[in-house]
C-alpha cells in the first residue's frame, strides 16, 4: 500500500522471482516505472511485458549478475546517473546450505559478495543520486536473523545483521538530505530461496511461513507509514521499540575509561 502518488523510477534488484517480483508488480500498480535487475533476462522480460499490460507503466529490464563487479559497476552508474529514479529496492541476495564448517566456501563468499558487496555498492550509488536529487527511498531487504544470530545459518545471519546496521546507520546520517530507508526483516517467506538452498518451504510449519505478497504489501505499508525497521509478522511493535531502546540504554556505559567492576581484581 502507497499513500503518495509515485513519480519516477523505481530500481528492483533479484526482480525475477520471490520477494523482488512481488515488489515489482506492487509498485507497477501502485504507479511507478520500474527498472528490474537480475540474472535470468527472459523471466524479467516476461515480467516486464506483463506489468507494461496490467499496470500501463514503463519497464526497463538490465540482465545482471550482482556477484559480478563489472555488472555491478552497470547498475551503480544507471543508480548515480538517472535522475528520474527515486527508489532501490536492494533485493537481490542469497542463502548458503550446511554449517559453518561444513558448507561449500566458494559459495559462502558468493553470498558475502551478493548479500553485502554488491547490496552496499548498490547503496552508495542510489544514496549518492538521491543526496544530490534531495529525494529518494532506499530500501534494503534484511531478514529477521539479524536478531536472532542463534538460527539458521551463521554466515548467512551475519550478512543479513549487516544490512540492518547498515540501513539504520544511512537513515540516521541521510534522513536530514532527503532520504528515506527502510529495513525490512521478513520472516520465512515462501520463494525460490529455499530450493536454490536445497531446503523445501512445505517442510516448515505453515503457521511460520508468510506469502510473498501478503510480505510485501505489509514492507510497503511500513514504509508509508514512516518506519525505519518493518518487521511484516510482528504483532506489537512495542517488542521492536523495547530491543531498540535496550541498546541505546548500554550507550553511555560502552565506552568508559575503566574496565567495569567484575573485571578488576
Amino acid at each position: 500500500m502507497m499513500t503518495q502518488q509515485p513519480s519516477g523510477i523505481a530500481v528492483v534488484t533479484g526482480a525475477s522471482s520471490g520477494i523482488g517480483k512481488s515488489y515489482a508488480r506492487q509498485l507497477a500498480a501502485a504507479g511507478y516505472d520500474l527498472l528490474l535487475v537480475a540474472r535470468d533476462i527472459q523471466r524479467l522480460q516476461v515480467l516486464a511485458a506483463e506489468l507494461q499490460e496490467a499496470a500501463a507503466v514503463r519497464v526497463e529490464v538490465l540482465q545482471a549478475d550482482l556477484t559480478s563487479r563489472a555488472d555491478s559497476a552497470l547498475v551503480e552508474q544507471r543508480l548515480r546517473s538517472d535522475e528520474r529514479i527515486v527508489m532501490l529496492v536492494n533485493n537481490a541476495g542469497m542463502s548458503v546450505s550446511g554449517s559453518f564448517v561444513e558448507a561449500d566456501f566458494d559459495q559462502v563468499e558468493s553470498m558475502i559478495q551478493l548479500n553485502i558487496v554488491a547490496l552496499t555498492r548498490l547503496a552508495r550509488a542510489a544514496a549518492e543520486g538521491f543526496v544530490q536529487r534531495g529525494k529518494g527511498t532506499l530500501i534494503n531487504i534484511a531478514s529477521v536473523l539479524a536478531l536472532m544470530p542463534e538460527n539458521f545459518g551463521t554466515t548467512y545471519n551475519a550478512t543479513k545483521a549487516y544490512v540492518l546496521s547498515l540501513s539504520e546507520s544511512l537513515a540516521h546520517e541521510l534522513g536530514e538530505q532527503g532520504v528515506r530507508v527502510q529495513a525490512v526483516l521478513p520472516g520465512l517467506t515462501r520463494t525460490e530461496i529455499f530450493d536454490r538452498a536445497g531446503g523445501d518451504v512445505n517442510a516448515l510449519p505453515a503457521q511460520m511461513v508468510m506469502e510473498v505478497d501478503d510480505m510485501v504489501g505489509a514492507a510497503l505499508r511500513g514504509l508509508a507509514l514512516g518506519e525505519r525497521v518493518t518487521v511484516p509478522s510482528l504483532p506489537d511493535a512495542g517488542q521492536l521499540n523495547s530491543f531498540v531502546d535496550a541498546r541505546r540504554a548500554m550507550a553511555p556505559n560502552l565506552s568508559l575509561s575503566t574496565p567495569a567492576a567484575r573485571y578488576l581484581s
